[in-house]
């Protein structure tokens, strides 16, 4: 596991793997990483602008509480244009208390600053 101040996420392979980590712990913190401004998708946050880091940890906090992992696979890491990039992964999890698995898939989109891909919008699709 890393450490909630990140290890040097140089690649954006590296930054995916980190995610995946973070996400499978439900450690927000580890997940929005160094991001000062994020724009969530989720449910429950309004995706009109982009969210201090604070606000952003709270809401994924809050989003993956009730729900308990099955599984999470990277699908796809592109970089779009140089400084941008693009993950996606395929969840899989099961709300505390059922038992039906649900699928969602999480897109993630990064920047390069300072030499480091940090995470800048999170959205989800069931």
């Amino acid at each position: 596991m890393f450490p909630a101040d990140l290890t040097a996420q140089a690649t954006l392979s590296e930054a995916a793997e980190h995610a995946k980590q973070a996400w499978l712990a439900h450690d927000p913190e580890g997940l929005v990483g160094k991001s000062s401004n994020l724009v969530l998708q989720i449910p429950g946050a309004d995706p009109s602008s982009p969210l201090g880091r604070a606000q952003a940890i709270e809401l994924l906090r809050r989003y993956l509480r009730p729900a308990e992992e099955r599984g999470l696979d990277i699908t796809t890491i592109r970089e779009v244009e140089p400084g941008k990039g693009f993950v996606e992964l395929t969840r899989r999890y099961v709300v505390a208390g059922t038992s039906e698995v649900r699928r969602e898939t999480l897109f993630l989109g990064y920047r390069l600053q300072s030499k480091e891909w940090r995470l800048a919008e999170l959205r989800n699709a069931p």
